[in-house]
């Protein structure tokens, strides 16, 4: 016997003894079967006839925290137009669109679309760092700022700033005519 006969007949004799009784609490309390379960099967048995007496997964129709369409495309269009991955798909998000989901929510979008790997011919993108390099020697200078508090008598603080320009590791020796910083001290010949 299959879980659909099961249910139909466990509660189709509820149904009819209460019916044929007249009276819902009776036979709710000879069957044992709680007064609201009895009604809500009552309900889906005049809907559906014994259809409506086959116990079904509780689905929720709507959940507050479902991820807005709107999103969803956008997650899918990123990955299929550049092949990006959750945790990229969630930066660009939040950078270019202000939109903040977390990694999971995206991977699992993906997933859910049938998108879950990235194709073969995808391979991994290489991170490009840029240095600090400008083509003109002191183009830039760089000082530090120290902050110092000092407690003088009776309590009384006083903040001073203190700033000094960036020196050089020992070895360095800038050239006067070209500017240039060699990595060993010229030779004293």
């Amino acid at each position: 016997m299959s879980k659909a006969e099961h249910d139909i007949r466990r509660k189709r004799p509820v149904l009819e003894y209460a019916k044929q009784v007249g009276n819902a609490r009776k036979a709710c309390r000879f069957f044992g079967v709680s007064r609201a379960s009895f009604y809500r099967w009552r309900k889906a048995f005049a809907r559906e006839g014994d259809a409506g007496l086959i116990a079904k997964r509780p689905v929720a129709r709507w959940h507050p925290k479902t991820t807005r369409p709107a999103i969803v495309e956008l997650v899918l269009h990123l990955r299929r137009t550049y092949h990006l991955g959750p945790a990229r798909i969630v930066w660009y998000l939040a950078r270019y669109h202000g939109i903040t989901i977390s990694d999971a929510t995206a991977y699992r979008t993906l997933r859910r679309h049938g998108l879950r790997r990235l194709p073969n011919r995808v391979g991994r993108r290489a991170v490009h760092t840029h240095r600090y390099e400008k083509q003109v020697p002191g183009h830039h200078v760089q000082v530090d700022v120290k902050v110092l508090t000092f407690h003088g008598p009776a309590g009384q603080r006083v903040r001073r700033y203190q700033t000094r320009p960036l020196t050089m590791p020992r070895g360095f020796v800038r050239c006067a005519s070209t500017g240039a910083t060699p990595n060993r001290m010229p030779s004293r010949s």
